[in-house]
This record gives C-alpha cells, structure tokens and sequence, in this order.
C-alpha cells in the first residue's frame, strides 16, 4: 500500500462497500424492476450513462452517473424524480482515490426539463469517472 494508486484504490473499494451496505437504494430490488430506472441511457454521443435505484416505496433514490469518456463534461444536465438537494456520496475522482477532483460537492435541482422529468441538476462530470447522488429528503441515510 505504499502506492499511492494502490492506497485510492484500496480506499475507493472500501468507501464503495460501505455506501452499498449502507444505502438500501443500491441493494433493493436487484431482481426486480421496480428498483432501477434509467435516467440517461441514450447520450452516447457523449458517452454518459445515468441510473437511479429506489428504495422498496420509491420515495427515496439514488443517481449514479457514469462518464466513459476520457475528457471532462462540464455543465452535464440529468433528470431526477425529486426535487431539492442531492447530496454527493461518491465521486471516483476525488483526490482521496487518485483523482482530481473534479465535480465534487453536492447539488440543487433546478425546474428545468431533462430527460423526460421537470426537475433536473447540473452536474460537471469527471473524466473516466462515476459519481453518486442521493437526495437530501432522505435524512433516514446519512453516513
């Protein structure tokens, strides 16, 4: 672990199994439909691709947005199903992984159509990275 690639990576995969246990969105319905939504599944032209996973009464979700892509996309618009504050539960570009930091922090929505939804937030996607969002009316989920 004196790598510094390998001591993020360690800490990536640790911080990984954690929010997995942790949150029941991630784990619910993972053989059922109800538990998984595509947000962003056609932006191949960008090479995005974004999910949301649900709680057991669809009251609670997470976003997980992936770029596949090697350059950053700043400014990058996701349609979410609840409005307010998404709180940032990973980025795979922190610098505590490796990365640069790029898209820390969490999020407003704002009433602005994206992908079929009227509420959406603006995102500034890493390159070759994923990043996690859970919306703040979920106080039952804090780490």
């Amino acid at each position: 672990m004196d790598d510094p690639v390998h001591a993020g990576l360690q800490r990536l995969v640790r911080d990984l199994n954690r929010i997995y246990r942790h949150f029941p969105c991630l784990h619910y319905g993972d053989t059922e439909a109800d538990g998984f939504e595509w947000a962003v599944a056609d932006d191949a032209e960008n090479s995005v691709l974004a999910m949301l996973r649900y709680d057991h009464e669809r009251r609670s979700a997470i976003l997980v947005v992936s770029n596949f892509t090697p350059m950053s996309r700043p400014g990058y618009r996701i349609g979410v199903p609840f409005s307010g504050r998404w709180r940032q539960i990973l980025n795979t570009d922190a610098a505590v992984y490796g990365g640069a930091g790029v898209g820390a922090g969490d999020r407003d929505t704002q009433p602005v159509e994206a992908h079929g939804r009227g509420q959406s937030l603006l995102v500034d996607l890493p390159p070759l990275a994923t990043m996690m969002f859970i919306c703040e009316h979920d106080r039952n989920h804090e780490l």
